[in-house]
């Protein structure tokens, strides 16, 4: 009587993860993703790593976890692995306000993005 188990979401030989409330916008987000996009897993993590952007600590956060998944729950090769796919959406928003000048208030928005990485075994050529 147990739940059907939902099929993969991406192929045999990718290994997928999500990082779902990474603190900024998500236009900000997409430069550190794009930074990663079809480079070597190991390189991407170096990229990262060096990067002076503050989001990039989380970027490096997700990458990691999909390489963890690549390599335990998938056995490939994290030799060979690429990043196949850097993706980056919004999430939540707070909303706070602040106080103006005169009595009045204006409203802040504190956005939250998500970024989703899949990383491929690539066969050497």
């Amino acid at each position: 009587m147990s739940k059907e188990k939902s099929p993969r979401k991406v192929a045999d030989n990718e290994a997928l993860s999500v990082g779902t409330t990474i603190r900024g916008s998500a236009q900000k987000l997409n430069l550190v993703a794009a930074l990663i996009r079809g480079r070597k897993a190991e390189d991407a993590l170096n990229i990262l790593t060096f990067s002076k952007k503050a989001m990039a600590v989380d970027v490096r956060k997700v990458l990691a976890s999909a390489i963890a998944n690549a390599e335990n729950n998938h056995n490939l090769d994290v030799d060979a692995l690429v990043v196949a796919e850097a993706s980056v959406g919004k999430s939540i928003s707070m909303k706070r306000f602040t106080p103006r000048a005169r009595g009045r208030s204006s409203r802040i928005v504190k956005p939250f993005s998500r970024v989703r990485i899949v990383v491929r075994e690539q066969q050497e050529a």
